[in-house]
This record gives structure tokens, sequence and C-alpha cells, in this order.
């Protein structure tokens, strides 16, 4: 029923107070919001955060007008509200996932060198990630965990499409060579 329409008509909808609207709009959300979230702050953390950012998207949808897409809205709240955890506690983002993302590398290979290979270079990957200055990985994980376009990651994080290109740029640039140096 509600599996064609666009996330902007589904939360308009769940604003009306259609309950399955919003069911539909957490289905297709939750995965990639979760992991956007989890490789921002630990696991006990991410659960808690992650439930308060729907918890604000239910308070907020009475306001909701479909000015951007969805997604830039939803991470926008989540963008903010990992700011606000971070401003609170003072403390720099972690990134504790490898473990997790090799075991996933790990199912998917079937040859022993694959496997090997696939996690060696999965660990790398995420440790270049972590490494990322706290702004290039923003937009990093926005693009790449979110599907967010550089106009709406710039529209999200408050920067200039020029600025927010740039740190994608350079979140790149450093991951590749990181990538390049591992594989040395």
């Amino acid at each position: 029923m509600h599996e064609n329409d666009s996330d902007e008509s589904l939360m308009l909808r769940y604003a009306a107070g259609n309950a399955a609207a919003f069911e539909t709009l957490y289905a297709r959300h939750k995965a990639p919001l979760y992991r956007y979230v989890l490789r921002q702050v630990e696991r006990g953390i991410a659960d808690e955060l992650f439930q308060d950012i729907w918890l604000k998207l239910i308070h907020a949808r009475d306001g909701y007008k479909p000015d951007a897409r969805f997604t830039t809205w939803l991470y926008r709240i989540a963008h903010n509200r990992i700011i606000d955890f971070y401003r609170r506690q003072s403390i720099r983002p972690v990134d504790n996932n490898a473990a997790a993302i090799a075991a996933t590398a790990a199912r998917d290979c079937d040859q022993p060198e694959q496997l090997i290979e696939s996690q060696d270079r999965m660990e790398r990957l995420l440790a270049a990630v972590t490494d990322l200055p706290r702004d290039q990985k923003d937009v990093f994980l926005l693009r790449e965990h979110a599907g967010l376009g550089i106009d709406e990651i710039a529209e999200l994080t408050g920067i200039s499409f020029e600025a927010a290109k740039s740190r994608l740029r350079y979140a790149l640039q450093r991951l590749r060579r990181a990538l390049d140096q591992g594989a040395s």
C-alpha cells in the first residue's frame, strides 16, 4: 500500500495520523540510520541515540514540511542529536565496529585467501574512517550510510556546497591513501 509512496508523502500522512505510513518510513530507514549512528558512537550509546532520533521525529511530525527530502530532514535530526551528545560529554567520536564488519566480510568470502585479504582491507578501511578528521568523517558517513547528495549534506551540516564537496574529496583521498599504503 505504501511501498511505492515517497518518503515525503508518507511523512505527511503520518503527520495526519496514519500510523502505517510511519511503519513504512521506519522500515525503509532504520538500517542505514542505525549504521550511521553506530559509526559515530559506541553500540550502547548508539541504541539510545537511535531511539531518541525516532522519538524526535515523532514529536516533530506536526511541524514537518517537505521543503527538502525526507532523508535530509531525518539525518539532520540524527546529526544534531549526535553533536549534542558529544558537546554534553566532551568526548571524541569512537568507531568500534571492525569486528562486526570483518565478520560480515568473512561470510561473503569463499576462499581462505580472499577472506584474509578482505578482512585485512576492511580493517584498514575502518581504521582509516576512524582516523578521518571529524568534519570529513561526517560528510563521508552521510554520503555512504545515508546516501545523501552533496547539496543535502551541505544543507544538513550548515556548510557551503563547495565545503561539503571538498570535505568529501579530502576524506576519499585519505581513505584511498590509507588503503594503498596497507596494500604495499
